[in-house]
Parts: structure tokens; sequence; C-alpha cells
């Protein structure tokens, strides 16, 4: 098997749409080669931990209104194209993400990790919840059919913070400035949410390897 570490944000638009592309690719190839990892990355590590309201926070961010729909133009059409839905009436709050993260590290630990970053993408993007809140969270560890229980209690201590925000700047010191970051056996960077076709290719050319050393 092939590692895939995948460097993202639940409430990354990018990350979702980056995805979608993946995952349709990988349905091609139902024998591919990858192990997925996904790893933390927070776009707003200096956010206030119940969050704030999401249009305050987009218009402070791209200047008003009308940058702010500026900015998330592209991110309409490719969503539009992939078939990433994003309900943006529906999203009312911008949270903070270091317990959505703490969530998908214990999902790693029950091989759930992507359905529960697919579980999260979904309540965030198309059902407009707070993945900031515990409850949103111990509710989506419950559809992934984890130990709800457990991560209420988890959830409401410190545990493995300290190290989602050291991976997170293991990352950063690594280079990585934005995601989704996708990286390949360890070695080679796949920046940005590609195309599905470009994972094909992606595809084809680690199982030509693989197959070339057999």
């Amino acid at each position: 098997m092939v590692k895939l570490d995948i460097i993202s944000d639940p409430i990354c638009p990018w990350c979702y749409i980056g995805k979608t592309n993946l995952d349709k690719a990988l349905s091609n190839f139902p024998d591919h080669p990858f192990t997925i990892e996904w790893h933390p990355f927070q776009l707003n590590p200096t956010m206030l931990a119940g969050g704030m309201d999401r249009k305050a926070y987009l218009e402070g961010k791209f200047g008003g209104k009308e940058g702010a729909v500026r900015a998330y133009a592209p991110v309409v059409e490719q969503s539009e194209k992939t078939g990433a839905t994003i309900n943006f009436e529906a999203m009312k709050v911008t949270p903070n993400t270091i317990d959505a993260h703490r969530l998908i590290h214990w999902a790693g630990i029950e091989q759930r990790q992507s359905f529960v970053v697919d579980l999260l993408f979904k309540a965030y993007f198309v059902e407009g919840r707070d993945i900031g809140n515990h409850e949103v969270l111990a509710d989506i560890a419950d559809t992934a059919e984890m130990d709800a229980a457990m991560v209420t209690k988890l959830l409401g201590s410190d545990a493995d913070a300290d190290d989602i925000r050291a991976r997170d700047k293991h990352s950063r010191e690594m280079g990585v400035n934005s995601v989704p970051t996708f990286i390949v056996a360890n070695q080679h960077a796949v920046p940005g949410a590609q195309p599905p076709e470009v994972w094909a290719q992606v595809i084809k050319d680690v199982m030509d390897q693989i197959e070339a050393t057999e």
C-alpha cells in the first residue's frame, strides 16, 4: 500500500471540493493502492473558541460584502462543477476547528477517519451546522459508530489538543501554507483541489510503479 497524507481543515471549501474530486477518481480504481490519513491544519488558529458570525468573518477578511462575494466566486463555480453541495445560506458560524480536528484524530484510531471527514464536510457545508459545537461533534461521532459518550468526555478535556497544534505547526514548518495539500508516498506533494483526471493519472502512475517493482 502507498500512503496518501491529506492536510486539510474541515471548514475549507477547497478541501471539500478536493476530497470530492479525489473520491470520484478513487471510485474508478477499486483496487487503488492508497492508505489515506488526514492531518490537521487550522485556517484560523486564533479563532475564538466559540467561533464567530460567518458573515462578519468573511466581510472582515475580504474587505466587505463585495470582496467576500468575489473571493468566493471560484468556490461557487468549482463546487457546482464538481457536485460538492455548498448551502451558503445555511452557514451561520465560522467555528474554531481544533475540536473537529481532535475528532478526526480519534476517528483515525478507529479506522473511521475518511467517514468522519465526510460527515464534517456535510454537517458544515450542506447542513450549516456549527462543527465547533461539542454536541454536533458528538452526534457526528455517533453517526460514525464511535462512542459518543467518550467523545463528549474527551471534548470536555484538553486531550490531544497540544498534539493537534504541534502537527499543524509541523506542516507549516514543512512549507505547507495552504490546504488541501496531498502528499503521496511521503515524497510528492499535490497541492490544491485537483480535478479527478489529475488524480486518475497519479493513481495510474503509482500503480504502474508498483507493478514494475514486483
